[in-house]
């Protein structure tokens, strides 16, 4: 019987995090807000005294006597928001160094930017870094929470107050995205006029899966090149979007040369396309995008939970050809892969994928299709491939 809460759900990052943990003085764990982390570090560092920097009092002491703060939290503890004490860090560098033992502090924040930037001025070969996203399909099926139909899936998305309180997405999104405006917006940037910055969310979501124009979403919302920029910089600091460059290297074709812009979770972007209910995604013009959307998303999941930096592209050359997302490993071409959105498989949908594949000197073993069926297999030109299978090891 799976019990109600999303407590009980289990995250594939752990097990690694745990790992690292007997090995480096420090762990830091980010990723967006509500996305699970004090939960995750509360549940897997039970032992561990915890301290949020979130509380103002505590994050006042932190703030200003980080010496004694650290002295009275002197080891095994979870600092949760840590970015709040930027001059903590620099203690912690001497505070490890003393002893040298693993898993003296676990470290979380909500600002990647924030984090990483107080960590490689200060704690760096000291610290194994994760990131944690939202559930990720494979994490709500093996807990029996998944999704009956991939378009509730894509629609839900993947937060875990969605699932702990049952919360009709119409409802949870567009206060988490007014909590956001109200905190993250504030502290990580000059944005005067939150109603064009709003405006401007909304907008990056009508163009999820596209080639980014930053011109374009300047001009429309209104602002100039620079601030959209700065815009775009601080909605990929809070992991609500994120940029999928395309592939660097030529293969004797012009290629497209600018990125594409995706969120990291389709719930939240339906909800800022206005799509209301899961039956309204089946017919929406952006269906195939968010579907796209989300099979990135899970592959970024599974790369994350593993420990490792996500190495993805997409490539695109001057005759419109396209391969939807490319894996590097090691300055090396892995795994190419395409997505389609149909229930429906044909053996022509690996056919741009087999002639840039054979660029690359990719097997058939290393070439994917995923699309919107309901059964996995194997075939001449490579693997075909649901939603569901993504994600296994």
């Amino acid at each position: 019987m799976i019990e109600k809460g999303w407590s009980m759900i289990p995250r594939r990052i752990e097990s690694k995090m745990l790992d690292m943990a007997a090995k480096f003085p420090i762990v830091s764990l980010t990723g967006p807000r509500q996305s699970g982390k004090s939960t995750l570090l509360k549940e897997s560092f039970a032992e561990y005294r915890y301290v949020s920097l979130e509380d103002p009092d505590v994050r006042a002491f932190a703030y200003d006597d980080p010496r004694s703060f650290l002295k009275l939290y002197d080891n095994h503890v979870v600092i949760d928001e840590a970015q709040n004490a930027p001059d903590l860090f620099s203690y912690l560098q001497s505070a490890v160094d003393k002893t040298g033992d693993p898993g003296q502090y676990i470290l979380s924040g909500s600002q990647n930017f924030l984090m990483m930037q107080h960590i490689s001025q200060s704690l760096a070969g000291r610290v194994a870094v994760f990131k944690l996203l939202p559930f990720s399909y494979r994490e709500l099926a093996e807990a029996g929470r998944s999704p009956s139909e991939i378009e509730d899936w894509m629609w839900t998305g993947g937060y875990p107050r969605i699932y702990d309180r049952d919360i009709n997405p119409n409802d949870y999104f567009p206060h988490y995205v007014q909590t956001y405006l109200d905190r993250d917006v504030r502290q990580l940037g000059s944005v005067r006029n939150l109603t064009a910055f709003n405006a401007f969310v909304r907008l990056c979501a009508a163009n999820i899966g596209g080639i980014m124009n930053i011109t374009s979403l300047a001009n429309t919302c209104d602002i100039d090149v620079k601030t959209a920029r700065e815009w775009l910089s601080i909605l990929e600091t809070s992991y609500l979007v994120f940029r999928l460059p395309p592939y660097h290297k030529n293969f004797g074709k012009r290629l497209a040369k600018r990125p594409k812009l995706y969120f990291y979770d389709t719930g939240l972007a339906c909800n800022l396309l206005g799509i209301q209910a899961p039956e309204r995604l089946r017919q929406h013009e952006k269906r195939g995008a968010l579907y796209e959307n989300a099979v990135i998303a899970e592959l970024m999941k599974r790369i994350l939970a593993q420990g490792r930096s996500p190495e993805l592209y997409y490539w695109r050359d001057a005759n419109q050809k396209e391969v939807d997302l490319l894996i590097d490993e090691n300055g090396m071409l892995s795994q190419a892969w395409e997505i389609k959105s149909s229930a429906t498989y044909k053996p022509s949908q690996f056919s741009t994928l087999e002639s840039v594949a054979s660029l690359a000197n990719l097997p058939p073993e290393h070439r994917s299709v995923v699309y919107a069926g309901n059964d996995s297999f194997e075939t001449k030109h490579g693997t075909v491939m649901t939603l569901a299978d993504i994600d296994k090891d």
